[in-house]
């Protein structure tokens, strides 16, 4: 459940975007010179690997925070009340 919220959903869009972009390279293999293949791939891996270290390390975060939310639940709660209280004092002068 946690991974379908914030950081997990990006990933998941962004993985689908490389997919896509996947299926767009294989489709128009023909059309294109192999230079321009070859640096579409080199791109893709790129992409790829950088997806996974923003996985990595959303799923690293998210655990300290919930490590984090275990250990002290009443300073967690006082912190996300204060931002709430923030939040509301800013969007209330609109």
């Amino acid at each position: 459940m946690a991974d379908r919220n914030g950081g997990g959903q990006i990933a998941e869009d962004l993985r689908a975007i490389v997919t896509d972009a996947e299926a767009l390279l294989r489709s128009t293999a023909n059309a294109g010179g192999a230079d321009t293949q070859e640096r579409a791939q080199a791109t893709l891996q790129e992409l790829r690997a950088r997806l996974n270290a923003l996985e990595d390390t959303v799923r690293s975060r998210a655990r300290d925070v919930d490590s984090y939310v275990h250990e002290k639940p009443w300073q967690a709660l006082a912190a996300v009340g204060g931002v709430a209280l923030l939040l509301g004092l800013i969007l209330g002068r609109r």
